[in-house]
């Protein structure tokens, strides 16, 4: 059974307490020891022989495995509704770790267009130098992915919410197509967090994020995490799969498959990836995105409340071109957000912003997960391209870096900073445009926010 279903807690409990349900037993505390060692003393020969092969669960090396980093992963397995979790240095580190572990040279991966820039350049320039092929395909139509997957498929991949076209595909149907087609759909839930939508209950298999983001959500860490949906069927594909449903070599022909059941993903990327690449988390940085990760589901509802005024805010400005949010009812997938983003309220026909209001009954019955559509904007300025860039340059509340899911507001212009690695034609189908400006709101008074935005759209015009 699953972690996030085996706890019948509410969301925002587990936010604070999975993982580490009991003190610590060697000491009391009740906050996760940061356990700063590089490794672990064996109690004789025989443990640290079956340590080595598999045959016994425990730590060897902080490389790979660490008790501080342990508690993230049980924790983030638990939100996440997944089976088991790794912590890996960062996002493009679980990227990296679950495609060594899935595909092979002359295989292929089939991905939305419309996904982050660092994984597009990833899939283009990093996994082609190993033999792997993307397929980029249109973001919102299942057949085009259908289209596109063959027998040397090693996945299929799409983001929850788009970076940065915000847009939201129909996770179910892809998935659908996907496991039609013998392989699993690797989802990147970065923008949702697992406080808006968990992919795991939509038919994904395995989910990556990017930790440094809304799941900190302070700025200071970065991180990533796999976290495996103990769905697919492994064993099936021996041949497609030799690292999960086979005899694997480096182990003395274990099959993870048979060996670790519904953890063998997660098993396989800790062992054959982590532990090899030396992608794994630190238990300083786990430790800190513990400390962020326990007011998730607070700060998502204000990121995602503060979003939405900003988008209304904009969208009646005299100087700006368009708007972009999934909140917005003109939003192209603003129906399939509803569906799969809005948490508890998706289906009641309530607004987001009507959590704020309510009886002390209506309250008690929700378990803390948001109704929200995530907390990042784009827009474009009549000034166009130079405009955008006078905007990114101009603002003093909202800080110009390349980062998102802070607790103060950021703002970038993608196309000549994270989407600058893209030619033309590959920044239109990824969603951006020479205008784009992509704006993730903060925690701030909403107030402050758009007063900032005011000026520095005038200033940007002016120039």
């Amino acid at each position: 059974m699953k972690d996030g279903t085996r706890d019948s807690r509410g969301f925002g409990t587990r936010c604070v307490h999975a993982g580490q349900e009991e003190p610590d037993p060697g000491t009391g505390a009740r906050a996760p020891p940061i356990y700063q060692t590089t490794s672990y003393v064996f109690d004789d020969a025989e443990r640290a022989g079956d340590l080595y092969d598999l045959d016994a669960e425990g730590n060897i090396y902080s490389r790979f495995d660490n008790p501080t980093v342990s508690v993230l992963e049980r924790r983030l397995a638990s939100l996440e509704s997944g089976t088991a979790a790794v912590a890996t240095g960062s996002g493009m580190a679980a990227l990296d770790a679950a495609t060594s572990v899935l595909a092979s040279n002359g295989d292929n991966v089939v991905s939305a267009s419309s996904i982050y820039g660092g994984t597009h350049s990833y899939l283009s320039n990093m996994a082609t130098r190993r033999g792997v092929e993307p397929r980029f395909v249109d973001t919102l139509d299942p057949a085009a992915y259908e289209a596109a997957i063959d027998e040397h498929t090693a996945y299929v991949h799409c983001e929850t919410i788009g970076n940065p076209a915000l847009v939201t595909p129909d996770l179910e149907a892809i998935a659908a197509v996907a496991h039609d087609n013998g392989t699993p759909l690797f989802v990147d839930n970065t923008f949702a967090t697992p406080a808006l939508c968990r992919p795991l209950e939509h038919g994904a298999d395995i989910v990556w994020e990017s930790t440094t983001k809304w799941i900190h959500g302070s700025g200071t860490t970065v991180g990533g995490v796999l976290v495996d949906g103990g769905s697919f069927l492994w064993e099936e594909y021996p041949d497609k799969y030799p690292e999960l449903g086979a005899e694997n070599p480096a182990f003395k022909g274990t099959n993870f498959a048979r060996a670790f059941g519904d953890r063998a993903f997660a098993v396989a990327a800790r062992q054959r990836a982590v532990r090899s690449l030396g992608d794994g988390q630190k238990p300083f940085d786990a430790w800190t995105t513990m400390q962020g990760l326990e007011t998730l589901s607070l700060r998502m509802e204000r990121h995602c409340e503060n979003a939405l005024h900003v988008a209304r805010h904009l969208g009646d400005h005299p100087d700006v071109a368009w708007v972009n949010y999934p909140g917005l009812e003109s939003h192209e997938t603003h129906e399939t957000a509803r569906r799969y983003l809005c948490g508890d309220g998706a289906d009641d026909g309530t607004e987001q912003g009507d959590r704020a209001t309510g009886t002390a009954d209506e309250f008690a019955g929700r378990t803390g997960t948001v109704d929200g559509f995530g907390g990042v904007i784009t827009f474009g300025l009549e000034g166009g391209y130079d405009a955008g860039v006078t905007f990114c340059e101009e603002t003093e509340l909202a800080q110009f870096l390349a980062n998102v899911g802070d607790a103060k507001t950021l703002v970038i212009h993608p196309a000549s900073t994270t989407h600058a690695q893209l030619d033309a034609e590959e920044q239109r189908a990824s969603g951006v445009t020479p205008d784009l400006l992509r704006l993730s709101v903060g925690i701030e008074d909403v107030t402050d926010i758009v007063a900032d935005l005011d000026r520095t759209i005038t200033q940007a015009e002016q120039r």
